[in-house]
């Protein structure tokens, strides 16, 4: 049997995995001399015992009882003793946070008769019976299962009867009631009475913060997050200091640095006479931190002094959780806090110019997801009307959708594809599932620490908190302005998350600061600040990274927009898009040649075009690499329609007229041509070895492109990719092809064309027989969406709209194999063609090239895995770079755990 409970006195901030965070930071403040109430942590390991057998791990209640005598000695008192009871908290506590998704259980160890020692001792019945009232509902609904909407209805019916806005406003006899009245509840719902004994009380409520890691909220969070599943909880139990005792005491939640902007000074919220649960759940509005300032001087200047003490302690912004308790400050909680993206760039280069973290970390602080975010376009506030409301901007970024109430309709709107808002009073861990349907969360109560708020900012959500102004209906569906305006369920609103303003309609979009910085190279104005926090990043990160970031472009527009986003160069170039549009006539002309002189004449009429397209890009990146794809799709998607070529034919002949005699032999082209699965058919390769003369038109474009600018006074770097290769047959083939075009282009023109072949790996075959590929392969290059394909037998335009959802509520996957790689089938088949082909050819350059190569999990992978280059689209670039930065980072401390 291990070791399950260890006091305060006795961790510290680097046993998280262990102790969880809440437990390890309790420690960690305790060791640092800071006003922490005692108690006692049960590890993680506890959890995960309990959850394996669904029984108490033996030995537990011993060790919980020995750390429980050792908090009523200090105190003086026993948990629950009916003259003078000493109360605790129980509350979860994982290793990584998860905020309001597990359970906290307080006033542990009130009962009928220790309700009246409380109110005695303290001098103040309303205390007492608000304190109980509060245990039946959090146990009941907790420990008990009673749905806690019964709790809720019978509070709001109190207060209706009684003519109060709120709860502060009962008297004592009115709680003393509602006691009475939630006591039945348990009683009717459960058929069992609220336990007297504290004891029982201490242990039910450890083991439903247990229960509570596999909550159905919890597991949503923890698929949202990537947390995985086997961490479990631990549980922290504190001695209870009361925020509720009248207007010398309160609770408050407070940042060392504000959380949305990354300003430094003392932001949170505070709400006088109240519990801590009080503050986050937004159920009263707080009053902003200063007016602590007011309301309690010493408080105030003791909390500045620990929120300093702690932000040097954990160089980075804290997030703090306290209590004032007649005068007495008391800390409760600290955590590295949850930031907007805009804030975790100002941070990190601010500490860095405090001298707290070096430059490599003030690299590793930021992430590629973030960065992305600050590309997001903005509105452009030149083009809005007056707003609607005006809140607090609690996570920035620019949403646009219609206006939902419940967290059900938002999910449902949202699978059908369309946009929302969710807008609520308040929101609670219930709403989760809304909040991760909806594009933004608009409250009409709650502040920066509020649980919407929270829970926005760490899933980058935009969302604003405490439109007060706002009338929220949720029964009727509907808000109400001020003026009068009603907005109903479905009307599209614009909510701003940087100024905390809302907009009727669909507000027009401008670019980011950030985009205009990295596509002009010069920052903004009205944004010095965070675009010289981004360009300190990036150019950090292009220091250190191994990776070279590429991009994906097929026209020069893209390849120069890449270019000033950071590429190093183009990894794929997908020459069929250069036959779309008013040149798919000359692709028809070649599927439909009825001899080898009229094929010739298309690709003839083909070559100019492409030559011209591939001057343009090789212009665009010149001195860098340029790798061109071959011709992939199957030549049937160049080709109309089946089945409106059938529609029209059949409607000529409805009519009585003679169908056009070009459709007639399209569709007889398009019938022969069709395949019932055609990613597996005539495709790629297949098609330069059958369709005579194909390879040769593209590869003389290429060679003759790299001619005319080389004669320009360029230096071309063009690549020739083979795609869709299974069998080093097929690649020595085709090459023999290319080089064959090659030397005749060098011989006519008296300029040595020298292009690199290599080949797409996206075949398993490919990987798995890297090594007599390689023989013939200059260069690989994954394609990891076909790569995904094949190896999981999925067809993507059709899976992840039938089954992807449910595959990922069931927890098969935590994220899309086509979004971030599937390390252990995909990634490994990665691993054996990179060993495998440099075993055969030590100096093969191999990269990737499908969307993975702008993922960030997945950057960090190809990085471990040995690749030389990631490849993405243009947007995605500054993304790789970063990550390409940190796994370096990573892999030089040994820290990469993804």
């Amino acid at each position: 049997m291990g070791r399950y409970v260890y006091d305060f006195t006795q961790g510290g901030r680097d046993m998280a995995g262990l102790l969880g965070g809440k437990g390890a930071n309790l420690a960690e403040m305790t060791r640092l001399g800071l006003p922490v109430p005692p108690g006692f942590t049960i590890t993680t390991e506890a959890c995960r015992a309990y959850l394996a057998t669904g029984g108490e791990p033996a030995g537990l209640w011993r060790e919980i009882s020995t750390h429980l005598t050792a908090v009523e000695t200090a105190a003086g008192r026993l948990l629950g003793q009916p003259d003078d009871p000493l109360l605790l908290s129980v509350r979860s506590g994982a290793r990584f946070s998860m905020p309001g998704m597990m359970e906290t259980i307080l006033d542990i160890g009130l009962n009928d008769e220790s309700v009246l020692g409380l109110a005695k001792v303290s001098g103040n019945d309303r205390f007492a019976w608000d304190s109980y009232r509060r245990l039946l509902q959090m146990f009941g609904s907790t420990v008990m299962g009673v749905d806690s909407a019964h709790f809720e209805r019978a509070l709001t019916d109190l207060k209706d009867a009684r003519g109060v806005p709120d709860d502060v406003h009962l008297t004592a006899d009115d709680l003393a009631g509602l006691v009475a009245t939630f006591q039945e509840l348990i009683r009717r719902e459960t058929g069992e009475y609220f336990p007297q004994a504290p004891a029982e009380q201490l242990r039910r409520a450890v083991l439903a913060v247990f229960e509570s890691w596999n909550g159905e909220r919890a597991r949503l969070y923890r698929r949202r997050e990537h947390i995985a599943d086997d961490l479990g909880t631990a549980v922290n139990v504190q001695r209870m200091v009361f925020g509720n005792l009248g207007p010398d005491s309160g609770s408050g939640v407070a940042f060392t640095r504000d959380p949305a902007t990354g300003r430094p000074g003392l932001y949170g919220d505070y709400l006088p006479d109240a519990q801590g649960e009080d503050v986050v759940a937004g159920i009263r509005n707080t009053v902003p931190l200063t007016e602590l300032e007011h309301l309690d001087p010493r408080s105030h200047t003791r909390l500045r002094a620990h929120m300093e003490t702690l932000e040097r302690h954990y160089r980075d912004l804290c997030d703090i959780e306290f209590t004032v308790e007649r005068g007495t400050l008391w800390m409760l909680q600290t955590r590295v806090g949850k930031r907007t993206a805009e804030a975790a760039f100002a941070i990190a280069a601010e500490l860095a110019d405090e001298g707290l973290i070096t430059p490599d970390e003030t690299l590793a602080r930021v992430g590629g997801e973030q960065l992305a975010r600050l590309m997001f376009p903005r509105f452009d506030t030149s083009r809005t009307g007056d707003p609607l409301a005006h809140g607090l901007p609690a996570s920035p970024g620019a949403a646009v959708g219609a206006a939902v109430f419940d967290s059900a309709e938002a999910a449902r709107r949202a699978s059908a594809g369309e946009k929302v808002v969710l807008v609520r009073q308040e929101t609670t861990p219930d709403d989760l599932p809304g909040m991760i349907a909806a594009q933004a969360v608009l409250t009409s109560r709650g502040g920066k620490t509020s649980h919407a708020a929270v829970v926005a900012r760490g899933m980058g959500k935009v969302c604003v908190c405490g439109a007060e102004e706002l009338s929220v209906d949720i029964e009727a569906r509907r808000f109400t302005t001020p003026d009068g305006t009603v907005v109903e369920e479905g009307t599209v609103v614009s909510v701003d998350g940087s100024t905390g303003l809302v907009y009727a309609g669909s507000v027009p979009l401008t670019d980011s600061a950030v985009i205009r910085f990295l596509e002009n190279g010069s920052p903004d104005e009205d944004a010095t600040g965070l675009v010289a926090a981004v360009a300190r990043v990036l150019a950090r990160a292009d220091t250190v990274r191994r990776l070279e970031v590429r991009a994906n472009a097929d026209t020069p527009e893209d390849a120069a927009r890449a270019r000033r986003f950071g590429a190093q160069g183009i990894g794929l170039c997908r020459t069929e898009h250069m036959f779309l549009g008013e040149r798919r006539k000359l692709v028809e002309a070649m599927i439909l040649a009825r001899d080898e002189a009229e094929r010739a004449e298309a690709l003839g009429a083909l070559l100019p075009l492409q030559r011209q397209d591939f001057i343009g890009i090789l212009e665009a990146m010149d001195g860098l690499p340029v790798t061109i794809r071959l011709i992939d799709p199957p030549l049937h998607e160049f080709l109309p329609d089946r089945t409106d070529l059938a529609v029209r034919m059949a409607t000529a002949e409805a009519r009585g007229a003679l169908p056009d005699p070009r459709d007639t032999e399209l569709l007889d082209a398009v019938n022969r041509m069709h395949e019932e699965n055609p990613m597996l058919g005539l495709r790629g390769v297949r098609l330069g070895l059958v369709v005579p003369g194909l390879v040769a038109m593209q590869v003389r474009a290429i060679a003759e492109a790299v001619v005319r600018r080389t004669k320009a006074g360029g230096s071309p770097r063009a690549e020739i990719m083979v795609p869709l290769v299974g069998a080093v047959e097929e690649l020595r083939i085709e090459r023999e092809e290319v080089e064959r075009v090659l030397t005749e282009v060098s011989q006519e023109t008296g300029i040595t064309v020298h292009c690199p072949v290599g080949t797409m790996i996206e075949l398993p075959r490919a990987a798995l027989t890297a090594g007599r590929i390689a023989q013939e392969a200059e260069f690989f290059s994954f394609g990891t969406n076909d790569l995904t394909q094949t190896t999981w037998g999925f067809s993507r335009d059709d899976v992840e709209a039938a089954f992807f959802s449910a595959y990922l509520d069931k927890g098969i996957f935590t994220t899309s194999p086509f979004e971030t790689l599937d390390r252990d089938g995909v990634g490994r088949l990665v691993r054996i063609a990179v060993d495998e082909g440099r075993a055969a050819r030590p100096d093969l350059k191999i990269g990737v090239c499908g969307e993975h190569g702008g993922d960030p999990e997945s950057v960090h992978f190809f990085h471990t895995a040995g690749l030389d280059y990631v490849s993405c689209s243009p947007f995605r670039v500054p993304v790789a770079r970063l990550e390409a930065g940190r796994a370096a980072l990573d892999a030089t401390d040994g820290s990469d755990s993804r």
